[in-house]
């Protein structure tokens, strides 16, 4: 009998089809190693004209310009911007916080729809993908790679992985940062239940190695509305110890610390140049994605 393929629950081919005919862009110049549609640091032949550079012998005589010369009776070269393909890191947490969710889905099962959608469009597109899950430190490893088999591969991780552990996420963004050695667009998928502080020098790691950091912040409507009405027991998720608290003595200042942690974390990316996300799990995900799509392509348009 020939084996019985079983969908994935995170895969939702009508959701797919309708994000495919948005493009994924990169912020930053790319380097890759095959024709695609990102900007890259190299200079080359492609339809956008970036700049003048003076005649050099060896040069591509079809490249000089004559109108320039025929204006200052020197030589010039037109460069163009090269266009290139894009290298995707993935950052899954996979810590226990991950695994909390008060309605359909959990944190982490919605996580998993948004890497595996940008993985998929990345693929198809011709860029490169790679996927690391990470708790208290780098659980799974998946560099980037093209072809669409090893996109099975980051499924099949995706599927496979289990909120468990502390979160070790700056760490983690560190080494990322420095063993990713091409610039490359780095999309972490986390709750984010750290010190804001301590994420800001790991952000301007990140953009000082040149990669392009976006950050999907998955929040529960609970963890933001904190809307319970009776005597509760609350556990912390990555082994901590559990409080037993009545909600309406304490709301208050649960939402206090809230906002500050929340206005923290703003000033923070803003700072830092990154491309940030806060999503409530029972937010649509393709609306999420349509979204943060359209934004980089408003930004690709406009550069």
């Amino acid at each position: 009998m020939s084996e019985q393929h079983t969908p994935r629950e995170f895969l939702e081919p009508k959701v797919l089809a309708g994000l495919s005919g948005l493009p994924l862009f990169a912020r930053r110049p790319m380097r890759g190693n095959v024709s695609g549609r990102h900007t890259s640091p190299m200079r080359g032949a492609s339809v956008e004209f970036a700049e003048y550079r003076k005649y050099v012998p060896g040069d591509d005589l079809r490249r000089l310009d004559w109108r320039a010369h025929g204006r200052s009776d020197r030589y010039y070269v037109k460069e163009f911007e090269a266009d290139t393909n894009l290298r995707l890191q993935l950052v899954l947490d996979t810590s226990g916080s991950m695994e909390y969710g008060s309605g359909e889905l959990t944190k982490l099962q919605y996580a998993r729809r948004i890497a595996a959608a940008i993985g998929y469009l990345a693929v198809q597109q011709g860029d490169a993908v790679g996927l690391s899950c990470v708790s208290n430190g780098i659980t799974g490893h998946l560099p980037p790679r093209r072809n669409p088999a090893h996109l099975k591969t980051i499924f099949d991780a995706l599927e496979e992985t289990r909120g468990q552990g502390e979160t070790h996420l700056v760490d983690v963004l560190h080494e990322l940062a420095e063993t990713t050695r091409q610039a490359a667009m780095v999309i972490v998928i986390s709750d984010f239940f750290v010190d804001p502080n301590q994420l800001r020098s790991c952000f301007e790691h990140l953009r000082f190695r040149k990669h392009d950091l976006s950050l999907f912040h998955l929040l529960d409507p609970m963890e933001l509305n904190f809307e319970f009405s009776r005597p509760t027991r609350f556990l912390d998720m990555e082994g901590g110890t559990a409080i037993f608290a009545e909600p309406s003595e304490i709301a208050d200042r649960y939402h206090d610390a809230l906002k500050d942690y929340l206005d923290q974390l703003q000033r923070i990316v803003v700072s830092s140049g990154v491309d940030y996300h806060r999503v409530s799990i029972d937010q649509p995900y393709p609306e999420v994605l349509t979204n943060f799509l359209t934004r980089r392509a408003m930004a690709k348009g406009g550069r």
